[in-house]
């Protein structure tokens, strides 16, 4: 940290001597939409040294434009029943992370899909009344590399602007998103246009015909805002129509978007096709109609001649699907990343496969080709692409977070935030999490809590959201060490309930009974236990489709309709009695005769016997403890007796001692106690 000071102290120095032509900063975070506050946030709450560099006026621009028909469909639900925030979270698909009350979404719209520029308004505000530090108008058109010993990785990050002002920095986020557009060029492609560019005004589409490239969100919400006004529309796409409540993933067409579905199904003239775009051509006739055909028919064809000179596939086919001419193509084929202003030396390279529109990237989130580059927000969605949250605000919200708690462990000594707790507060604190956290409930199979084991299981360190690809580096990246074993504690999916193929509302889809945990279909816990940390091999290997590596025992909580996972037969008691196997101890609580029976008769006290009862720390009386305990007939009923004020009455001559001596409560069985595994 010193030395950071130091460093920081230095390069002002020789800025303001103008020695340097550059204003430093230990963060520079690139662009200011929701990832890139979310990080500016952090940041300052930490007190840490950051600037972010915005193109536009204001945060948000992506929203200023996007969508074009200007709903969201990321879900505002303002009511759950329940006052919890943190649950709440749940539900709440567009609010950032802070400790402003008044910046919840919620308070900016009433629509469960809200107008888009309420998501500007709230931008604006968040960035505002948090005063983050922000320079607009400010366009970074190239990042280069500059090697330097003094570093924090041996090398600084020199950013310039439109206007040839350069930043430099030691650490860079980039937040920039995916805001390229997808383009496929084929013969004819100079005809389509573009969604970015194309009309919202469903009159200028009155009875044409329309052909979409595309099967997305994008292209879906065209259609819809077209459906009622023209002949037909068909859509075409390489890849079949993914639902998201089929595939459980939120990218996929959504419910609110997929009107031509139903007009395709049931006959309506509109429809779906499959095929390769790049083996498309289109061919413009006299009238400005435009005709489909194939690329090879084309090159094939004496196109000088025109129209009359190409060969359709119809002149082969006369049944072909798309033979009738079209008004309009628009393309509607989503976005990518913009690799254009990184230098070579960045070795900022796509992913591979249908992972190309992002960058490569560690599971650490950092860049695999320069340390200290880390990629947030929808940019980083190549971790969890196609399988959880991460591209979109409710998730990396919380991805954001977790990369922060590595920096300031990394660069400043802090280790992950965690709490300690005897170990006989484990089952609840688990119980707890999975029915409130929000960042393990969105960010399934990719952040998890981690229960580190103190040494003899007599207490634990709980840390929370971290990001389960890098647990082998756990102790490294956090901090903290795991000297006695851990418990992941992880939400999924069933691992063979959700896909393209898969009939999701088949009768009995539902699993009820605890003994059939582990075979339950819905989103539910998941608890790995390891009597050591995993190796980095060991989670490289890991079977196909698990988060992660083979552990010494495995619990899953059983699914419930109602997300609600504290009833006592059906979650709690088979957790705990997990647990307790895995530990080789007792976690329940007793009353103090409890414990005094334990200690008379067996070698361990159970550790809440050890923590209280032992230390002479019972519980502290109270009249429903004491009921409770009569109740379960531990204690006598006292109160059974009918006395009447201060005195002892006067039928009852004897002394006080011999009054108590009438009353002595007599000894339970032991097998009471030591058997009964349903106490809680």
């Amino acid at each position: 940290m010193a030395r950071g000071l130091l460093l920081r102290l230095a390069l002002s120095a020789l800025c303001a001597a103008g020695a340097a032509a550059f204003l430093y900063h230990d963060y520079c975070v690139l662009g200011a939409g929701p990832a890139g506050l979310q990080a500016a946030y952090f940041l300052q709450r930490a007190g840490r040294d950051y600037v972010v560099l915005e193109r536009s006026h204001a945060p948000g621009s992506f929203f200023a434009i996007y969508p074009r028909h200007r709903k969201l469909i990321s879900i505002n639900k303002r009511h759950t029943g329940k006052s919890n925030g943190e649950f709440n979270l749940r539900h709440d698909w567009n609010s950032l992370l802070s400790h402003e009350p008044r910046l919840l979404f919620r308070r900016y719209s009433r629509h469960f899909f809200p107008h888009a520029d309420a998501m500007v308004r709230y931008l604006e505000d968040f960035a505002a009344l948090l005063g983050l530090r922000v320079r607009y108008h400010t366009a970074v058109v190239h990042v280069t590399l500059e090697k330097d010993p003094r570093a924090w990785h041996g090398h600084y990050f020199v950013l310039s602007d439109q206007n040839r002002r350069s930043y430099k920095c030691s650490c860079l986020l980039v937040a920039t998103g995916t805001w390229v557009p997808n383009v496929v060029n084929f013969p004819g492609s100079e005809y389509v246009e573009g969604y970015e560019t194309v009309s919202t005004n469903p009159e200028d589409f009155a009875g044409q015909t329309v052909l979409i490239l595309g099967r997305g969100n994008s292209a879906f919400e065209t259609a819809e805002n077209i459906l009622g006004v023209t002949n037909f529309i068909h859509m075409v796409s390489r890849s079949r129509v993914r639902l998201s409540w089929a595939t459980h993933y939120v990218g996929d067409l959504r419910a609110i978007n997929n009107g031509l579905l139903d007009t395709y199904q049931l006959k309506s003239l509109d429809g779906l096709l499959e095929g390769d775009l790049e083996d498309l051509a289109i061919v413009k006739d006299k009238k400005g109609k435009l005709h489909i055909t194939l690329r090879f028919y084309l090159e094939n064809s004496n196109t000088s001649a025109g129209i009359d000179g190409v060969t359709l596939p119809q002149d082969e086919l006369d049944n072909f699907a798309t033979r009738a001419p079209y008004d309009r193509v628009i393309r509607c084929l989503g976005w990518k990343f913009d690799f254009s202003i990184y230098n070579r030396s960045l070795r900022m390279m796509p992913g591979r496969g249908n992972k190309s529109k992002y960058p490569q990237i560690k599971p650490s989130y950092e860049s695999r080709g320069t340390r200290g580059l880390f990629v947030l927000g929808t940019a980083s969605h190549s971790i969890d692409f196609r399988k959880s949250a991460g591209g979109f605000i409710h998730g990396f919200r919380y991805t954001t977070r977790a990369v922060h708690r590595l920096l300031e462990n990394r660069h400043h000594g802090v280790p992950w935030p965690s709490t300690v707790y005897p170990i006989t507060q484990l089952t609840n604190s688990i119980v707890k999490r999975v029915n409130e956290a929000s960042g393990l409930y969105q960010m399934f199979s990719v952040l998890a809590d981690i229960v580190l084991l103190r040494e003899n299981a007599t207490e634990f360190e709980y840390l929370e959201e971290y990001p389960v690809g890098i647990l082998a580096e756990l102790e490294t990246q956090t901090g903290r060490k795991a000297p006695a074993g851990l418990f992941v504690v992880i939400m999924e999916y069933g691992r063979n309930f959700s896909g393209d193929d898969k009939d999701v509302f088949y009768y009995n889809r539902a699993v009820g009974e605890a003994q059939h945990a582990w075979q339950s279909n819905f989103l539910h816990p998941v608890i790995y236990y390891y009597r050591r940390l995993p190796t980095e091999r060991e989670v490289r290997l890991r079977p196909p489709d698990w988060p992660l590596p083979r552990p010494d025992a495995i619990h899953h909580i059983v699914e419930d309709f109602l997300t609600d996972w504290t009833a006592p037969n059906a979650h709690i008691l088979p957790l705990r009695r997990f647990l307790e196997n895995c530990l080789s101890t007792d976690l329940r609580n007793f009353f103090a005769e409890s414990c005094f029976l334990f200690a008379l008769t067996r070698q361990k006290l159970p550790p809440f016997c050890q923590q209280g009862y032992a230390r002479m720390q019972g519980l502290a009386g109270s009249e429903s403890l004491r009921r409770h305990a009569v109740q379960a007939g531990l204690l006598e009923d006292y109160a059974a007796t009918d006395f009447s004020g201060d005195k002892l009455p006067d039928s009852l001559p004897e002394s006080q001692d011999q009054l108590l001596r009438d009353h002595v409560v007599p000894l339970r069985p032991l097998h009471h106690l030591v058997n009964a595994k349903d106490e809680f």
